[in-house]
């Protein structure tokens, strides 16, 4: 039997994929260099659409890509991904250090990416359509501004690279990401069953497994071939590796008859896998952890949290089977012997059991955060009136409800290994419906002078100040918000604030400041002018309500306000 070559379109492949990634270098410094570009091709972009009807380049993108798997099958993810290029560079790392990564055969794991798919793509629309909102028209927003909206901070970015690469490659296999986690791969597999584009055979085919034995993607190529006379299975990535290395040139890419039906008779196939239980335990674990670290102190987006679960399933399943058998192994070592445990087992219990403590400790995190954030939504609607009103006050269950909150939002605060967005802003108002207003206070004026996010919240520390008589320490909250983020209604509230505490010259001089920033706001002009009629400063307050009336002719309390002032001009005509 010939001795198995290497693929000769590895170099060709790893080329395209650097280019590709050269490509968004560029993408991303052109988005740097002007301010705005295309909106980032990629096909989690195309969400936008089944949330807000937003057609934007990441769905043009995704739709043609799906479009052009019609025909060619699945080769996106073969030539084009970078998560693939990630798992194609760690198995390379990992085969030079004597490491060749065994797959994981689970038959429940794989319904993982067609899920993940409903829910990113399917879920949003579905939501909108039994809540009675709104579809449509499409909306196109081919490029953007805020290029980087949409992408994690490159720590957690760095993290999704290790664990979704490197990780899932040496735990669950040379496509471990692609086959229990990544949702586009479900619809271009699904898709891929209807491609005439495809790996078949000639009669030269002796079986000889080469095909097999060079496959990345885990695909059982010599069956295939022999059995439907092409590969069927959407796996399948169009890579050419089995090609290139066939002793017999007897493989090729080529069209004809897709594979269809044929491609669910795949399961008469041998695969080896785990047991029934094995697979109940793998699955239960995977949701789990899955449910465990989706948006952990909100840095773990949707597919690292895919990641990390299958990943954490796997070793959480092989802990339990290390202590519940006398012999047990994983990736070819053996954990326990004879009912003792090996030095490699030793190792691997202490590493399994640190990951099950952080992930016990990131479900408290999890759970208490979301029994805050419960409270403070049921609450939500009662920030006016408890801004306004001294007097508010919860009673009966809606109190003990607010309070379990606040107790869940300092525990997050005290016990979390990061900061945790969103439950500050819930502790700080969680402690206003409790009844502790000086809590509130401080908490404010600390989220505030923290981050340019929660500077606005000096607004409602402002209403919350004035309604308690505290005037001047509502104008200080109004100026420090103003600077940060200056707008006419801040202004004109600053204004009547000062207007009403009878500081009338501190009154004008803020409408004064406002109309330099804001000269043609009919608002801040108006009430600029009924401050100045209530002085008695008729001729100027005229001027104003003129103005407002140039500005929108169609106000008619402007007009009726500068008809009662009687000062004998001729009013603007009405249009």
């Amino acid at each position: 039997m010939p001795t198995l070559r290497p693929s000769k379109n590895g170099r060709w492949r790893a080329l395209v994929l650097i280019g590709v990634h050269a490509l968004v270098a560029v993408h991303v410094a052109h988005w740097m260099s002007k301010g705005t570009t295309l909106s980032p091709l990629e096909p989690s972009e195309a969400m936008e659409f089944s949330k807000r009807d937003l057609v934007n380049a990441g769905f043009v993108f995704f739709g043609l890509t799906i479009l052009s798997t019609l025909l060619l099958g699945r080769w996106f993810c073969g030539w084009a991904c970078h998560l693939v290029a990630l798992q194609d560079a760690s198995l390379w790392l990992l085969k030079r250090l004597g490491i060749r990564p065994k797959p994981l055969r689970s038959r429940l794991l794989a319904f993982v990416p067609a899920i993940a798919a409903l829910y990113m793509f399917a879920y949003p629309l579905a939501y909108r359509v039994w809540h009675g909102l709104e579809l449509g028209p499409p909306r196109v927003a081919l490029t953007r501004a805020d290029f980087w909206a949409t992408f994690p901070p490159w720590p957690v970015a760095l993290a999704t690279f290790v664990v979704c690469g490197f990780a899932t490659v040496y735990f669950l296999g040379a496509k471990g990401f692609c086959n229990y986690a990544c949702p586009y791969g479900a619809i271009f597999g699904l898709v891929d069953r209807f491609a005439p584009g495809r790996i078949r055979v000639t009669d030269a085919c002796e079986g000889c497994g080469h095909c097999t034995a060079t496959c990345s993607s885990n695909v059982i190529v010599h069956e295939e071939v022999r059995q439907f006379g092409m590969v069927v299975d959407p796996a399948c990535m169009k890579c050419l590796d089995c090609v290139s290395v066939c002793p017999k040139e007897a493989l090729y890419f080529g069209f004809g008859k897709a594979a269809g039906a044929r491609a669910k008779q795949k399961g008469q196939r041998s695969r080896p896998g785990v047991s029934w239980g094995e697979e109940g335990l793998l699955a239960a674990l995977f949701l789990a952890a899955f449910f465990v670290y989706r948006g952990l102190y909100g840095v773990v987006p949707f597919l690292f949290a895919l990641g990390i679960a299958g990943v954490l399933a796997f070793l959480f399943a092989g802990l339990v089977r290390m202590l519940r058998r006398r012999d047990a192994s994983l990736l070819g070592r053996s954990l326990r012997k004879g009912g003792r445990p090996t030095r490699t087992g030793v190792v691997f219990a202490l590493a399994a059991g640190a990951l099950l403590v952080l992930s016990a400790h990131s479900a408290v995190i999890q759970y208490h955060a979301y029994r805050s954030a419960a409270a403070f939504d049921e609450l939500r609607d009662r920030r006016e009136a408890f801004l306004d009103d001294p007097q508010q006050a919860l009673a009966g269950e809606e109190r003990a409800r607010a309070e379990r909150g606040l107790a869940s939002a300092r525990l997050v605060r005290s016990l979390g290994l990061l900061p945790t967005p969103g439950n500050e802003l819930e502790l700080v108002w969680l402690a206003l419906f409790t009844g502790a207003p000086q809590d509130f206070e401080d908490g404010v004026r600390a989220l505030a002078s923290g981050t340019s996010e929660f500077a606005s919240m000096r607004f409602d520390l402002a209403r919350f100040l004035a309604a308690r008589g505290r005037d001047r320490d509502a104008a200080s909250e109004l100026e420090a918000a103003l600077a940060v983020s200056p707008s006419a209604a801040g202004y004109d509230r600053l204004a009547r604030l000062h207007f009403e505490a009878g500081r009338a010259d501190e009154a004008l001089a803020v409408f004064e400041r406002a109309l330099g920033t804001f000269p043609d706001n009919a608002d801040l002009v108006y009430n600029r002018g009924v401050a100045l009629g209530m002085l008695g400063r008729k001729d100027e307050a005229a001027a104003a309500f003129r103005r407002v009336l140039e500005l929108d002719p169609g106000r008619v309390d402007a007009r009726e306000n500068l008809e009662g002032l009687g000062d004998g001009t001729p009013l603007p005509p009405r249009r």
